[in-house]
């Protein structure tokens, strides 16, 4: 294992700091670490594959399962200044996450979706830039590996959206499989954005499920949400949203179930009306 200090500034908050290089195993790439040990306490997340330490999953999958939202700027001004201050409050090995007033179902979500074995393929080579141009002359000498590159969604990653969770693919397709997986499929009919809420308390209002909601999807702005329609003597409710990627959003979320007012929900997607004909226009008499 190699350091240096303040060889490379951190990927998220441009301050210079010590990095660390080391080779995991034989015929693996060196790994080095790329943000520095204040950011990855902030989000307590590795400093090298930016997992979170707990769980090892990606911010975006582990915010979204225990409603958490961080207020780390991503402007350039800002993040600095933001990283400075929070440097002096996590002294030690104190981590800046605060999940004791998670859900159960939440954690229930991460338990379920933690890797509990190592995951080997993260330590291979990177893949030779001269080999995809059909110019590498080194042949099995050549310590990168010789393969194409996937060209899909997964291919197109950055350390900026997987240190904030905003719009990682590897996060996505975990939430998007683990919903489908708890029967949560988005229907075709992109048109549905409503999602039913079934075994509600009898002490539920329309005010009490509407909060409980928002502070459940910490990213979904109060005017995005379009009514929250509570049927009281059938202890259910419809909570219909603006767009459709918010009800997506809301059946990752709650794959697991939702606690409202102490009972634990039932949740199912909304279903299209059917039988709904639009009025013919008669001719004026």
């Amino acid at each position: 294992m190699s350091k240096q200090e303040y060889g490379r500034s951190c990927g998220t908050c441009a301050r210079p700091f010590t990095v660390f290089r080391w080779n995991p195993g034989a015929g693996a790439r060196f790994k080095t670490t790329v943000i520095c040990q204040t950011c990855a306490k902030i989000k307590n997340v590795c400093q090298t594959c930016l997992l979170d330490l707990e769980y090892g999953l990606p911010t975006q999958v582990r915010d979204t399962a225990l409603a958490l939202q961080h207020e780390a700027p991503t402007s350039d001004i800002n993040r600095e200044y933001y990283a400075q201050n929070m440097e002096s409050k996590l002294e030690g090995n104190k981590s800046g996450l605060d999940s004791g007033r998670a859900s159960s179902g939440g954690k229930e979500m991460l338990k379920q979706l933690a890797r509990s074995d190592p995951y080997y393929k993260r330590n291979r080579p990177q893949i030779c830039s001269f080999f995809v141009k059909g110019e590498c002359n080194r042949g099995n000498e050549c310590p990168y590996r010789h393969e194409r590159p996937a060209n899909n969604e997964l291919a197109h990653q950055n350390i900026q959206d997987r240190y904030h969770g905003q719009n990682d693919p590897v996060a996505r397709k975990i939430l998007t499989t683990h919903a489908e997986n708890q029967g949560l499929k988005p229907p075709d009919d992109v048109t549905i954005t409503s999602i039913f809420l079934s075994s509600l308390s009898p002490d539920s209002t329309d005010v009490s499920i509407r909060t409980r909601v928002l502070q459940s999807l910490p990213t979904v702005q109060p005017t995005q949400i379009k009514s929250v329609v509570h049927v009281a003597k059938s202890r259910c409710a419809f909570v219909n949203f603006k767009e459709r990627a918010d009800a997506e959003l809301a059946a990752q979320a709650w794959a697991n179930g939702l606690e409202i007012d102490g009972e634990t929900v039932g949740i199912k997607w909304g279903r299209s009306r059917t039988g709904v004909t639009k009025p013919s226009s008669l001719p004026p008499v």
